[in-house]
């Protein structure tokens, strides 16, 4: 796949600034844009960024309905009235079910929790989940990471004299649910001023505010908690300035020097026991078998694990969802191979501006993940839909760069039955006579709106170095901007006209891969370059080439240094 390498120019007003501050904090003006780029201008906003502090976090009764739902939470419990904690099947959900139940568990025991079933309740609030809360005698529910648009369930709770508190961070339909109290700091009156907390956010905000009113002491009762945090706003894709780069940030540190007895059990699994975990192990290796328990099976079993007290116990659910997750991978992998025959069998697929594919039998729980494989081989807004125990078509679909395809579909609402989402992405169900006119329309709307610029992957990069620019001092400007994510983007860099040192060559059981040596000759740089195996022998027979990568760290044999990670590589013009 061909990219656009789009290298971020300072204005001239950026460039004062940053040599303004590369002069006060006595770094090279290189390592000040990275500070700048990131909108920080002063002395005072590099160290707030660079040494997050618990202090930096917001008071929680900004939040709109904060005291409304701390007070009722209070009720609830002086009462001994059973409480529910309901939460989504994915990592942001079952999460926030895994906090709000061991922060409450600490203190009270009517506590019970619910995960609707991915497939035959959906997202969000079921009515069979109010069902579950009144046969068990709940008279409260704190719903987490859904709620916002749950108008008619909680109308139907009050009918059993069910209260509920909502704690949401979607974005709010026209009627608010007539709620207890709705914690959601994307409602339009909302003074809360931070507007990008994750569903486990908004939960540990409620969790923050009951144990301030309750004098309780936020290093016992609420730093165990933060590792949650970090595995939520790692897996849901969230900003990662502000508050939340904050909660991450202690988040990984708690994951790395005291996880809980359940999250040990998973690290181990992965060989990140007892290591110094970062974003990118959150985000690909635990985030993804956390879940797969709601995409297999159920998300119960991910609470279960996060919530667990005992050794034993955390080692036996671990190891359920490793298997989790291996049936998860083969399923995706097997139905993306049968998805890209299904597109490369279609005569007119080579100039068509969309991927629709469809597998009657294709387990529903890996369409989104598919539908992302999709795009990363056919750049190209994807839709992957496969038949529903009731007789629709569903499925996922993704978005390439800057392309909406939330209004793509919008545009074919007449074929559908049900849909919902964002720019980026979206879920869909239709009748089955319907999926050909909806090809038909969605690849015509897409044909229609989409510019030449969406059509190739963009890659943003911060600046073009030579090899003398990358030293520890430099490093050390980058370790600090961690952790990275959204709206706090990994570095990504330029360097041209490098060529073979010694030891480039192919790895991986197929050659896939690239392990790179390269020199500018006059310093030399080690790099791993994934599924760039073919180019070995044209870098190997002494032609440049040009490398966008970022950094890290590599310790091979007890010796650590910096290596590439390498994001394309192209010959040198």
């Amino acid at each position: 796949m061909n990219y656009n390498w789009q290298i971020q120019q300072l204005t001239a007003d950026q460039q004062a600034l940053r040599d303004r501050l590369a002069d006060e904090l006595h770094i090279r003006p290189m390592a000040a844009a990275l500070l700048v780029r990131r909108g920080i201008t002063t002395r005072a906003e590099a160290s707030a960024f660079v040494h997050p502090s618990l202090e930096q976090l917001h008071d929680p009764f900004l939040m709109l309905g904060m005291k409304e739902a701390e007070q009722r939470l209070s009720v609830a419990i002086d009462k001994g009235e059973k409480i529910l904690i309901y939460g989504d099947y994915d990592v942001d959900g079952t999460t926030a079910v895994a906090l709000m139940h061991r922060f409450l568990s600490t203190f009270y025991t009517n506590i019970d929790y619910y995960i609707p079933d991915r497939y035959t309740e959906g997202y969000g609030i079921s009515f069979r989940g109010v069902d579950y809360a009144h046969e068990q005698g709940c008279t409260l529910i704190i719903a987490l990471d859904c709620g916002i648009k749950s108008v008619d369930k909680v109308e139907y709770a009050r009918k059993y004299g069910i209260d509920f508190i909502i704690c949401d961070h979607h974005m709010p339909g026209a009627e608010i649910p007539k709620a207890v109290a709705v914690l959601d700091s994307k409602q339009v009156d909302d003074p809360y001023p931070f507007k990008e907390l994750s569903g486990c956010g908004v939960g540990f905000k409620l969790a923050q505010a009951y144990a301030r009113t309750h004098q309780m002491a936020f290093n016992t009762t609420l730093t165990p908690l933060l590792e949650l945090l970090a595995m939520s706003i790692a897996s849901d894709i969230v900003s990662l300035v502000g508050e939340n780069r904050v909660l991450a940030h202690f988040g990984i540190k708690q994951i790395s020097t005291q996880p809980s007895i359940g999250l040990q059990g998973l690290l181990r699994m992965n060989g990140l026991e007892g290591q110094a975990v970062n974003m990118s192990d959150l985000v690909y290796r635990i985030g993804p078998r956390l879940n797969a328990c709601g995409r297999i099976k159920s998300g119960r079993a991910a609470v279960e694990l996060l919530i667990s007290h005992d050794v034993s116990v955390a080692e036996e659910i671990a190891q359920t969802i490793e298997a989790f997750n291996s049936e998860r991978k083969e399923k995706d992998e097997t139905i993306t191979q049968e998805a890209l025959k299904q597109l490369e069998a279609d005569p007119n697929h080579a100039t068509k501006h969309t991927n629709v594919a469809y597998g009657a039998t294709w387990h529903r729980g890996v369409l989104g993940i598919v539908a992302s494989r999709l795009t990363e081989n056919y750049y190209r807004p994807t839709i992957v839909l496969a038949d529903t125990d009731d007789g629709l078509i569903a499925g996922s679909a993704r978005s390439v760069g800057g392309f909406d395809i939330y209004s793509a579909i919008d545009n074919c609402r007449d074929l559908l039955t049900n849909f919902g989402g964002h720019m980026f992405a979206a879920g869909l169900s239709m009748l089955p006579q319907n999926l050909p006119e909806f090809k038909r329309r969605f690849e015509e709307y897409v044909a229609a709106h989409i510019t030449d610029e969406q059509q190739v992957p963009v890659i943003r990069v911060e600046e073009e170095l030579q090899l003398a620019d990358i030293d520890k001092q430099f490093y050390n400007v980058l370790r600090h901007l961690e952790p990275f994510g959204p709206d706090n983007p990994h570095p990504r860099f330029v360097t041209r006209g490098l060529i073979n040192n010694r030891y480039t060559k192919r790895v991986g059981k197929m050659g896939e891969h690239l392990k790179l040596d390269l020199t500018d000759r006059n310093m030399a740089i080690a790099g791993i370059a994934f599924g760039k195996g073919d180019l070995a022998t044209y870098i190997q027979n002494g032609n440049a080439v040009d490398v966008c990568y970022s950094l890290e760290q590599n310790t091979y044999n007890g010796i650590t240094s910096l290596q590439m990670k390498v994001e394309d590589i192209v010959p040198t013009e």
